[in-house]
């Protein structure tokens, strides 16, 4: 076995072993409504950093520590900042353009007028608290929602980083080797898979068989993962795709704002876990790879490879 395949291995035993064993008392209680479902599913996300720190601490041990997971320099500062900012907006619009694109193809139940199914939600804990009515129309509250994601990102970062540490910071440069296409499907498939003690139960595809709800998390990982490794190996950083990350997680709730009341919503099918929220992000990967933009910009400049990102390009 080689050096990297070793290392790899020990990665994903850890990560995944780790995973799984904070995820056990889900399974052997009341799966997603334990009460410690949050404080375990946060916890779980900091197992590929674990994963990450023991690889390069102990077993590679390179001279340059940080630089390896891209957490260190952050510079050049400007294309640093640029990244950054490319990662707080990019996977909100991937959010939000995904909603009508859903509605547009039948298969999301939207309401961009009155939002209705937020009024509703709204209602309930309004009337849960005694109160009677809202203080501010609702527009304004939507707008607020949409403003105050992008402080949700940076509340977010610390949590994102556990995964990305993992996922675009050690995993997804250790397979550039095997050519652009396969080291983004094949990270993005280590990534869905790792969520499987949640999908299992029925996280995030709460309608549909464990099987499927697995699948279409495997497939949007590898879409949506590739925009993120995009950021980190453009920027050279894991930080643009932590954030992102971040920002990611923030804007989820977007589907359930912009939904009309009464109505389902099929996440195999609509928001960015369905497959018509996979079609926008996919042109853009697409876009990416053509135009080589998966190549560090350093190398892309002089030719010389940096030291945190070991890669060839196809």
């Amino acid at each position: 076995m080689s050096k990297n395949a070793r290392s790899m291995l020990i990665f994903l035993v850890i990560a995944f072993g780790l995973s799984w064993l904070l995820a056990l008392p889900l399974w052997l209680g009341d799966g997603l409504v334990e009460p410690m479902f949050g404080v375990i599913a946060v916890a779980m996300m900091f197992t590929p950093a674990i994963a990450a720190i023991v690889v390069v601490f102990v077993v590679e041990r390179p001279q340059h520590k940080a630089r390896m997971p891209g957490l260190w320099p952050l510079k050049p500062a400007g294309r640093f900042i640029g990244y950054l900012a490319l990662g707080l907006i990019v996977p909100v619009a991937l959010i939000l353009v995904a909603l009508p694109l859903g509605a547009l193809l039948g298969v999301y139940p939207a309401d961009f007028v009155t939002f209705s199914a937020f009024q509703q939600m709204l209602d309930t804990q309004l009337a849960a608290a005694g109160v009677t009515e809202l203080p501010i129309p609702i527009g304004v509250l939507v707008g607020l929602q949409l403003i105050t994601v992008f402080v949700g990102a940076f509340i977010n970062l610390i949590p994102a980083l556990g995964e990305e540490l993992g996922w675009r910071g050690w995993v997804l440069p250790k397979l550039m080797p095997l050519g652009t296409v396969p080291a983004l499907v094949l990270s993005g498939v280590i990534w869905g898979l790792w969520h499987s003690p949640l999908i299992l139960l029925g996280y995030n595809y709460p309608a549909a068989p464990p099987w499927l709800g697995l699948t279409m998390m495997i497939g949007m990982c590898i879409i949506v993962g590739a925009v993120f490794g995009w950021l980190r190996l453009r920027s050279e950083s894991v930080w643009p795709a932590a954030l992102a990350h971040g920002a990611f997680n923030a804007a989820a709730g977007f589907s359930l704002i912009f939904a009309a009341a009464g109505e389902s919503i099929d996440t195999t099918q609509a928001t960015i876990l369905g497959w018509s929220g996979w079609i926008v992000p996919l042109l853009l990967v697409t876009v990416l790879i053509a135009t080589k933009q998966f190549t560090p910009a350093a190398k892309k400049v002089t030719g010389a490879v940096p030291d945190s990102v070991e890669t060839t390009t196809s």
